[in-house]
């Protein structure tokens, strides 16, 4: 099973090219809040942890989209499945048959994990995956699915006004419930841009 495992996983890493030699620097990793402007597209109000990988890509996944199922369910025979007590989430409509960890922890817990920020990884290959499974799983949230943007793309989203920029908080990263999420950040993104008078930051724009 454990091969079987490893061989689905694997999909991810072959879906996202230069991932396993990919390492970002703590402050390249941002959250996107979706505006209005995406109300009748499959991101709305939605909250995706960004992050830049090699080409001048982007590969994120969306946080407050938790799904019915368990990993136990989609691994029945695989026993430290069965220790992650909480539903996989819906990462994105890319790479839907790969499965993705976001995990805390102070070592990199292996080969293709991006560095978010100190204590936090997105592990992205078959291997790291499958270890964080079987060593680490209350430590980590499962993601299947993620979104990639393509060269510039993302910056051409950031200037048609789609997206809030703002920084990452760990702790809203594995809140269980996610439900409220969004209208939390768009209230804050929104008072912020407020009382500035320019966009969400301190922050360059990704890209």
């Amino acid at each position: 099973m454990k091969k079987i495992l490893a061989l689905f996983l694997a999909l991810g890493a072959l879906l996202v090219p230069g991932a396993a030699a990919q390492e970002v620097k703590a402050s390249d990793a941002f959250l996107l809040v979706a505006k209005p402007t995406l109300n009748n597209s499959s991101f709305r109000r939605t909250v995706i942890l960004s992050v830049p990988i090699e080409g001048d890509r982007h590969i994120g996944i969306i946080l407050n989209r938790p799904s019915k199922r368990m990993l136990a369910e989609l691994f029945p025979e695989h026993e430290p499945s069965k220790q992650v007590t909480e539903p996989v989430f819906f990462g994105g409509p890319m790479s839907q048959r790969a499965i993705f960890a976001l995990v805390r922890r102070t070592e990199n817990p292996g080969r293709g994990a991006l560095r978010i920020m100190d204590g936090l990884f997105l592990a992205m290959t078959a291997n790291t995956v499958d270890h964080i499974i079987e060593q680490a799983p209350q430590q980590a949230r499962f993601y299947v699915g993620d979104v990639i943007w393509r060269p510039g793309e993302l910056k051409d989203e950031l200037g048609d006004g789609y997206w809030h920029v703002m920084d990452v908080d760990p702790e809203l990263l594995f809140r269980k419930d996610t439900q409220a999420l969004w209208d939390e950040l768009s209230r804050l993104a929104r008072a912020l841009r407020a009382d500035a008078g320019h966009p969400v930051a301190p922050r360059r724009s990704p890209g």
